[in-house]
């Protein structure tokens, strides 16, 4: 990027659109600091990521929630591992907790009788609602989705924006969505960028 000025609106679900190699997902990364600019400044809840040593990003990492392209989900963990891993990694929650709020995340996805299975076992749309469910278990200021609706037939990516949308309503979630799916940009976009 060269001159790239932008903002997006707290509390509300931006999407960045592009063609592909436009530097979508790279927005994505430049917010979480796993990419770093050679010049200017990116500001995450108010703190500048471009001037944080690695340890002092960890505290806005902690602020973010990815749900990536391919879910990312540990192949051979179950659903219910995948979604309890960054609990038992990073609160002191003891098992009956992390039971329920993993619980809780997969009935906000629409989940149900899934905990044992491995993510391989899961459909398309499953394995995506799993991937957001596991991006939220740490309540995040702010979720950063890349692609979630590629590869979705049209009534899974319906029930994907409709998921986000009640996540951002409901929990004033900023939501930062990369996407090619204009459909779905023009329902629920508040705010767009195309690069």
């Amino acid at each position: 990027f060269h001159g790239l000025s932008c903002a997006f609106p707290a509390g509300k679900i931006s999407v960045i659109l592009g063609g592909s190699g436009s530097g979508k997902s790279t927005v994505l990364r430049l917010l979480g600091g796993l990419v770093r600019p050679l010049s200017g400044h990116i500001y995450v809840t108010g703190e500048d990521v471009t001037m944080l040593s690695e340890t002092n990003l960890y505290g806005v990492r902690k602020k973010l929630g990815m749900m990536f392209q391919g879910g990312a989900l540990l192949d051979s963990l179950s659903i219910f591992d995948n979604l309890a891993f960054p609990l038992r990694e990073h609160t002191s929650f003891d098992e009956g907790e992390i039971a329920r709020q993993v619980r809780r995340r997969l009935d906000a996805v629409g989940l149900a009788n899934v905990d044992a299975l491995l993510p391989n076992e899961l459909s398309g749309g499953m394995m995506k609602r799993a991937a957001l469910a596991r991006a939220i278990m740490l309540d995040p200021v702010i979720l950063l989705c890349d692609e979630p609706f590629s590869g979705l037939d049209p009534i899974s990516v319906k029930r994907i924006e409709a998921l986000l949308a009640r996540l951002n309503r409901q929990r004033g979630i900023t939501v930062l969505l990369v996407s090619h799916h204009i459909a779905s940009t023009m329902r629920m976009a508040d705010h767009a960028l195309l690069l």
